[in-house]
């Protein structure tokens, strides 16, 4: 069979021949239609992401949609090693095949799972949302940013703050339900002086997809401006910006600050896929958008490189 395959570290994955995969008792055999690439199919397949395995060669690509063999449709995740999802065919535990809607195409379902559920498992597995509640989301231009404020906002979130370069993406997020839009294209005292107000009229969850400087500022802020006795949530999700800070103790000590991540290991892949089940479900009742190129994996060696936080390329094997 065809496939995206990884050689050796530190190679990009090419398009060539690969074993077929057999499954085995307790798997499904899935013949693939899309699979999206993500920051996590990326990391995985340069074996940067920490639950990486360097046994070569293998296939890349980390989820995806397509049919098993008695033509049932199912989103499917983590297939087992060496097969990925950038194949004609994969093997996959059952337990890690979701049903995909009907009335969802497979494009949008690739496209839509990984950030969709990147912010639904942070916002309810780990922050326990209520619906009514402020949320901020740090870095809300890319898919998953862009993802988080509808969904946020479908799950009833009283008012969104989000924060983000892009101004043409801080624009749109206007009109997918953000409330405030704050520029991070200025320096830490007025990006600070920006969100103090906010965070004195309290903010209950931060969805941060950046880490770095703004997440830094952030903390900080809300630690000199939250009121007396007011819980926030911090969930780390993301660090486009950095994958290290250095945050003064007394942030932790002087306010109600629960700093926590979420993504695979903090929260239990059972759950995960019970997320993914969701969000897949609410797509069409939400009018959730996510922007998609979908690209024949024949010309992987043309977009893997590409990297385009408004756009979600889904590769495709039919």
């Amino acid at each position: 069979m065809k496939a995206a395959v990884v050689t050796a570290a530190g190679q990009l994955p090419v398009f060539t021949d690969f074993e077929q995969p057999i499954a085995k008792e307790g798997q499904y055999l899935v013949r693939v239609a899309a699979s999206a690439l993500s920051q996590l199919a990326r990391a995985k397949a340069s074996g940067t992401h920490y639950s990486s395995h360097a046994v070569f060669p293998f296939v890349a690509g980390v989820d995806g949609v397509g049919r098993l063999e008695n033509g049932q449709r199912v989103y499917f995740f983590s297939p087992q090693p060496p097969f990925g999802a950038l194949a004609e065919y994969t093997v996959v535990d059952a337990m890690q095949c979701v049903p995909v809607p009907d009335d969802l195409d497979d494009i949008t379902a690739a496209a839509a799972a990984i950030p969709g559920m990147s912010c639904w498992a942070a916002l309810v597995e780990r922050a326990g949302f209520i619906k009514g509640e402020t949320v901020l989301v740090n870095g809300a231009t890319g898919a998953s940013g862009r993802l988080a404020v509808q969904i946020a906002r479908y799950l009833g979130a009283g008012k969104i703050i989000v924060t983000g370069r892009n101004p043409v993406a801080l624009e749109w997020l206007r009109s997918a339900g953000a409330d405030v839009v704050i520029s991070l294209d200025q320096s830490e005292d007025p990006l600070s002086a920006a969100l103090a107000p906010h965070f004195a009229a309290g903010v209950d969850v931060v969805l941060d997809y950046l880490w770095g400087p703004s997440a830094r500022v952030a903390l900080i802020t809300a630690a000199k401006n939250l009121p007396e006795g007011r819980q926030l949530r911090f969930v780390q999700i993301g660090s486009m910006s950095g994958a290290e800070i250095s945050l003064p103790a007394a942030v932790l000590r002087a306010t109600a600050i629960q700093l926590m991540g979420s993504g695979i290991g903090s929260v239990p892949l059972p759950r995960l896929l019970h997320v993914v089940k969701q969000v897949l479900a609410a797509v069409i009742p939400a009018q959730l958008q996510v922007k998609t190129q979908a690209v024949p994996l024949a010309e992987l060696a043309g977009h893997w490189a590409q990297a385009d936080s408004q756009l979600r390329t889904v590769f495709t094997l039919a």
